[in-house]
């Protein structure tokens, strides 16, 4: 696995792990985008918003993380490489200044609460979707640390 910044020439590959993500490992929610909108959005707005990592695997963008001061606001990992480690590797890139972060994940998605939860984010408002273009209730999460700073004490982080 390889972790590298994002460049622009990687929105079609971002764009597709997150389509895929979203069919196979999200599939509660209703597809609202075709796949050139999904292209459109990664380059013009998703891109230029966030500093962006991906995770390569044998030459191909198997994963990515987007986040900005304060937030996390993209964390997928193609559906044939959850559960190898690439998530926690990109939330760590993402956490690495120390700093607090703040991020939004749907209710529904039991496994991403949990992971997000054993790395010391907390809910801490829940929301019935009417505010979402999906129109499906949404959990907002947040940590008071990046992981870097527990690591760095030798500290687990503190329960909310």
């Amino acid at each position: 696995m390889i972790l590298r910044r994002a460049c622009p020439e990687d929105a079609g590959a971002i764009a597709r792990v997150h389509r895929q993500t979203m069919r196979k490992s999200l599939d509660f929610l209703p597809e609202l985008h075709t796949e050139t909108e999904d292209f459109v959005f990664m380059q013009n707005t998703f891109l230029p918003a966030n500093e962006v990592w991906v995770a390569e695997v044998d030459g191909e963008v198997v994963g990515y993380i987007g986040f900005h001061p304060g937030w996390i606001d993209h964390l997928y990992i193609a559906p044939d490489h959850q559960g190898c480690g690439l998530g926690p590797a990109l939330l760590d890139k993402a956490l690495s200044d120390g700093g607090a972060r703040r991020l939004w994940t749907f209710q529904q998605n039991l496994r991403a609460r949990a992971f997000y939860e054993k790395r010391g984010f907390r809910p801490k408002t829940f929301t019935d979707g009417a505010g979402n273009e999906e129109k499906t209730p949404m959990s907002f999460m947040s940590a008071r640390l990046g992981m870097a700073f527990y690591r760095a004490c030798n500290l687990a982080p503190l329960q909310a």
